[in-house]
C-alpha cells in the first residue's frame, strides 16, 4: 500500500514541478533558477509543517512527504544548475542561489514545523 501512496503522491508533486518550470522560463528566459528555487523552498515548508505535526500518520508521510514533496522538490536540479552558473562564470550567482535556497528552504521547513507544533 505504501508505495501506491508514494506514487499518487508523485502524481501531484511532479507536474506541479514541470509547471513550475516552465512558467519560471516562460517569465525569465531560458537557464531560469527561480522555478526550482521556488519548488524546493514550498517543498521544504510542506515536508516541515508535516512533520511537526503530532501523531501524523505514516500513511500521511508516505503520500505528501515522500510521493509528492519527494517529486515536487529537486536537489539534482538545484545542484546543476550552481555548477551550470559556475561554468557559466556567473560566480556571484551561483553563490546567491546557492545560499539564498539553502537559507530560504531551511528557514521555511522550521517555521512551518513550529507553526504545526502550535496547532
Amino acid at each position: 500500500m505504501t508505495p501506491l501512496l508514494v506514487v499518487l503522491g508523485a502524481v501531484v508533486g511532479a507536474p506541479l514541478r514541470l509547471l513550475a518550470e516552465r512558467v519560471a522560463v516562460a517569465r525569465r528566459g531560458p537557464g531560469s533558477v527561480a522555478g526550482t528555487a521556488v519548488v524546493n523552498v514550498a517543498g521544504s515548508a510542506v515536508l516541515g509543517f508535516l512533520l511537526g505535526l503530532t501523531d501524523v500518520a505514516g500513511w500521511l508521510v508516505a503520500l505528501v512527504g515522500t510521493g509528492f514533496c519527494g517529486t515536487l522538490t529537486t536537489f539534482s536540479t538545484f545542484g546543476a544548475d550552481v555548477v551550470r552558473l559556475v561554468e557559466q562564470r556567473a560566480i556571484g550567482r551561483a553563490a546567491a542561489y546557492l545560499a539564498g535556497t539553502l537559507v530560504l528552504g531551511l528557514a521555511a521547513a522550521a517555521t512551518a514545523y513550529g507553526a504545526a507544533r502550535l496547532l
